[in-house]
């Protein structure tokens, strides 16, 4: 893929986040697999719903820039991902209210679970809502190469189509940026479904 088409689909998905209120502000980052060497990344700081072709440049697979602009501070977590599966296509990270107070709400277990929703059929390889699908949630910190780790420890235990960030948001990916796409409304909707069950246990 030329990075002209990968920059026009990043800052097209950039608009459609933040058009459903899951990339507030500044809030998220999104990538594309290139080639072999490279990766099409969002800028630092960019207001997601105003993005451009400008706002997206490239960096390695050390996540190191090709030129003098600062690539998101958590290109680590998306360089992580084109590593550890040869498949994944784009990443995408939101803010939505429901990813953010999911990953604070639930227990310290370090999981989120889904279970019994018909909708999971959508995540690869599920045929039956009779299923749990577990999200991992990490803990929030400045330090992304640790978390880094941390999201590629866990991978070995079991892979799994997206993770939280305490307090933070949503990861999850793709073989194209479609599908990544298709992945955060997924989620959205259990996300909010859980959080409307939660509610009436109470």
């Amino acid at each position: 893929m030329h990075i002209s088409e990968a920059a026009s689909l990043i800052a097209s998905a950039g608009q459609w986040l933040d058009a459903r209120g899951w990339a507030p502000a500044t809030a998220g980052n999104y990538s594309i697999r290139l080639d072999p060497w490279h990766i099409a990344i969002t800028v630092s700081g960019r207001h997601k719903g105003r993005l451009t072709v400008a706002d997206v440049m490239l960096v390695d697979y050390d996540g190191r820039p090709t030129d003098p602009r600062r690539p998101s501070a958590e290109t680590p977590l998306h360089v992580v991902m084109y590593r550890l599966d040869p498949s994944v296509g784009a990443v995408v990270h939101t803010h939505s209210v429901h990813s953010t107070v999911l990953g604070l709400e639930s227990d310290r277990r370090g999981a989120l679970e889904l279970k019994g929703y018909e909708l999971l059929k959508a995540f690869p390889g599920i045929s039956t809502h009779d299923t749990i699908v577990s999200v991992p949630i990490f803990d929030n910190t400045q330090d992304m190469v640790s978390l880094a780790g941390s999201v590629t420890e866990r991978w070995k235990n079991a892979p799994y189509p997206g993770y939280l960030i305490r307090g933070h948001g949503l990861y999850t990916w793709g073989t194209t940026m479609e599908e990544a796409l298709r992945f955060v409304e997924t989620f959205e909707f259990l996300f909010a479904c859980e959080l409307v069950r939660r509610n009436l246990r109470r």
